[in-house]
């Protein structure tokens, strides 16, 4: 039996998770011979039942893993779409982008006492909590979490991280949340940028195309509200936090390369703990210096900061986790997903105008993201679908031709006269 140990990076919002599996050689079940009395079957028709029996196992394995897709694709489409909305309505009532990313980034302390809960739950060789702390901080070297460690490769993108989701959180206040949640697709064209640059990934041509496109439909979001100052604000911001989270993932796989998932979620941790402990000090000078101020405590609205919280959570936890049970593009698929619940919702709630500039650009936008999804060898994939095509259509025009020269034959048989005596 094969086992497979996922590894996968953390990633802030939006991002696609990078998968390796590492295979790791088990005992094989010991195969039982046939019992004397038992009758023994051809050779050809027992290996017509396991191969008939294979396909059926791998055929309800796909299904299940396309229906656990279909699951979590609702769950990060719902979670994304209703965290822009909510921070929509939270900033009528409570002006503070930066004191709202704060507050939210807190709850990922969280995910390793979320993860432990589940490993207890769910492995067959439970360790101590103190134990699977020491096992995840490998991670990050021999002598696991130093306070070098946590300066060097942690700090870096709690503060990136932090960018990410206050340039976002500010850009919604200057533009519709449609517009915002289209705009951040672009981070998937500028993961490659800077994959190729940095990381020098593999060139492809069809990604390429995708960045353009990407970069078209940020020009045409900006011609259609007719450049006007609050509008480039908003879309610069919105630009800028896709930046932030695609250098977010680029460095992350060039310092840290990719991790278990208790890795990972011990990170997000970590990340949680360097907000509350380096990060509080920027909501309160925002405070006493009145760019972010309220009159009291029980003005701020708590519950739309909570809810916020929660689902921005269940979004990353779904999506650096829902890989251990679906596909990841279903789950990039999310995302994009998102932008028609946003505009649905903007024509109800908002005076937004879906001019055919707009439409065209989200079109572009959400072409050049489905683009970015194609894996790396679907060329060869489909010069071999487009091979198989032509051999089976040469096939049945043989077949047919065949049938027709035999019913000629056969005709020409019976059609023939006797000369018996």
């Amino acid at each position: 039996m094969k086992k497979h140990s996922a590894r996968v990076a953390p990633l802030s919002a939006c991002n696609s998770p990078v998968l390796t599996l590492t295979k790791v050689e088990g005992d094989e079940r010991p195969r039982d011979s046939p019992a004397p009395t038992e009758t023994q079957m051809p050779a050809g028709v027992e290996a017509g039942g396991r191969a008939g029996h294979c396909c059926w196992k791998c055929s309800r394995e796909q299904l299940k893993k396309f229906f656990w897709g279909v699951a979590v694709v609702l769950c990060i489409c719902s979670s994304w779409a209703g965290s822009t909305q909510l921070a929509k309505l939270t900033f009528k009532k409570f002006d503070a982008p930066f004191t709202l990313t704060w507050f939210a980034t807190n709850w990922n302390f969280l995910f390793f006492p979320l993860y432990y809960a589940g490993h207890v739950c769910k492995s067959t060789e439970k360790q101590s909590l103190k134990q699977r702390y020491r096992e995840c901080c490998r991670f990050f070297g021999d002598n696991g979490l130093t306070v070098k460690v946590f300066f060097t490769k942690a700090a870096p993108f709690g503060v990136l991280w932090t960018l990410t989701n206050y340039l976002y959180l500010h850009a919604i206040k200057k533009i519709n949340t449609t517009d915002v949640s289209v705009l951040f697709c672009c981070n998937k064209a500028f993961v490659f940028l800077l994959s190729w640059i940095v990381l020098r990934d593999r060139f492809m041509g069809v990604r390429i195309v995708a960045a353009i496109l990407a970069i078209a439909g940020i020009v045409m979001m900006t011609y259609a509200d007719g450049f006007h100052n609050h509008s480039v604000i908003g879309i610069a911001l919105v630009v800028g936090s896709a930046s932030m989270s695609a250098l977010y993932k680029v460095l992350f796989k060039l310092l840290l390369g990719s991790a278990k998932f208790g890795e990972a979620a011990l990170f997000l941790s970590i990340l949680g703990v360097f907000n509350i402990l380096f990060i509080t000090c920027i909501p309160i000078i925002l405070y006493f210096t009145k760019v972010e101020y309220w009159n009291s405590f029980d003005d701020i609205p708590w519950g739309n900061l909570c809810g916020f919280s929660v689902l921005l959570l269940t979004f990353n936890i779904v999506l650096n986790f829902g890989i251990a049970i679906t596909y990841p593009t279903l789950m990039s698929l999310g995302v994009v997903l998102s932008v028609p619940v946003n505009a649905v919702v903007d024509h109800y709630t908002s005076q937004i105008v879906f001019n055919g500039v707009r439409v065209i650009a989200i079109i572009i936008i959400g072409l050049g993201f489905l683009l970015l999804l194609l894996p790396e060898e679907w060329d060869v994939w489909l010069i071999k679908l487009l091979m198989r095509l032509k051999v089976r259509k040469k096939e049945e025009t043989a077949e047919g031709n065949g049938d027709i020269g035999s019913g000629l034959q056969s005709k020409h048989r019976r059609t023939r006269p006797s000369f018996a005596r």
